[in-house]
């Protein structure tokens, strides 16, 4: 399995609302691209910034590359989500999952 990671940074007025956006699913239609597996989206607040932590799980980097395209490390962001962040990774970083603890199907 895959994790796709991405980080994104917003202002506090804007992260509510960026929030909100990311919460039904990380990506317009990502539950239907085959591969897909889940996400989890991550909040902090650092200084005068909110830091989101996208993490996308995948099954194979050949379901990632499906699903963002050749160059499928460059980063996602629709349009209208990018108004709300002060600043974001322009790549996503990816990594094989070789252990999970305490989760289904932890291996």
């Amino acid at each position: 399995m895959i994790a796709r990671i991405w980080h994104g940074r917003s202002r506090p007025e804007h992260a509510g609302a960026y929030e909100a956006m990311l919460k039904p699913e990380v990506l317009p239609g990502i539950g239907k691209v085959k591969g897909y597996r889940g996400s989890y989206l991550l909040r902090r607040n650092v200084g005068n910034e909110v830091e989101f932590i996208t993490i996308i799980l995948w099954d194979s980097i050949d379901a990632v590359r499906a699903f963002a395209g050749p160059d499928y490390e460059t980063s996602i962001i629709p349009e209208e989500r990018r108004k709300y962040l002060s600043r974001h990774d322009a790549e996503a970083a990816h990594y094989e999952i070789v252990a999970t603890h305490g989760l289904p199907g932890s291996r």
